[in-house]
């Protein structure tokens, strides 16, 4: 009865993890492509080849360095119910989005998670609502300490919930068909476990990351003359 038992609520964390990271997420995802319509349009990104390198690159270069050991510690800072902790490092994320359209992406995506988390029962999602400077890595973890998920496996989900939105950018962008978009999706997604597990070993004060290029084709983008995304 008790193996029955643990077999249920770990499916049940599962599909609360697969909730969580779903491309269906009602907070507006896939209205940004966080600097890859840019890369597309200065002839960065033209096939499968270099959409790859650039779905591996911001996974290892700045995810990794950034949003990993953020995610972990504000994982613990909403189990030990610490809200100066919360508050402390969603402030460090925040300063480490390098242009305003990435800022504000953060911030739209946060404050729609906020709401969705609230009108789901979680009260502690509320005053996020309100919030100018609230990050979507911040309700993300928020969720996955109330839906009782493992931290290492909600990071995972985040990083794959990322690669599958900028995936998806991508097959419109390049442009890519669906086959070459699952490819790289199945390559890309065989590093998110080193990803995490190095991520997650990185000292507070190694955390941060700079990709200049991302930094400079996000500010390029946000005067670029057609654009089909927000960022």
């Amino acid at each position: 009865m008790g193996i029955e038992r643990d077999i249920h609520i770990n499916a049940l964390q599962l599909l609360k993890l697969l909730q969580l990271s779903s491309p269906t997420l009602p907070v507006g995802a896939f209205a940004y492509s966080q600097g890859l319509e840019s890369a597309v349009e200065s002839g960065l990104l033209t096939n499968a080849e270099t959409t790859q390198q650039w779905m591996e690159d911001n996974l290892r270069y700045s995810l990794q360095q950034t949003d990993v050991p953020i995610f972990v510690r504000l994982y613990q800072a909403w189990s030990d119910h610490n809200m100066q902790q919360v508050t402390q490092w969603n402030q460090m994320l925040r300063a480490q989005r390098e242009t305003k359209e990435l800022r504000n992406e953060d911030h739209q995506l946060g404050i729609s998670l906020a709401r969705l988390l609230f009108d789901l029962g979680l009260d502690e999602a509320e005053v996020w609502k309100r919030q100018e400077a609230t990050c979507f890595l911040t309700l993300f973890t928020l969720a996955a300490v109330k839906w009782g998920i493992n931290c290492e496996e909600a990071c995972s989900g985040y990083l794959w919930s990322w690669l599958d939105n900028q995936i998806a950018a991508a097959i419109k962008l390049v442009p890519l068909g669906q086959t070459d978009g699952q490819k790289i999706l199945s390559t890309s997604l065989q590093i998110i476990p080193d990803v995490v597990s190095a991520g997650l070993a990185i000292k507070t004060e190694n955390i941060g990351a700079s990709l200049p290029m991302l930094a400079i084709l996000s500010a390029q983008h946000e005067t670029q003359y057609s654009r089909l995304f927000r960022s």
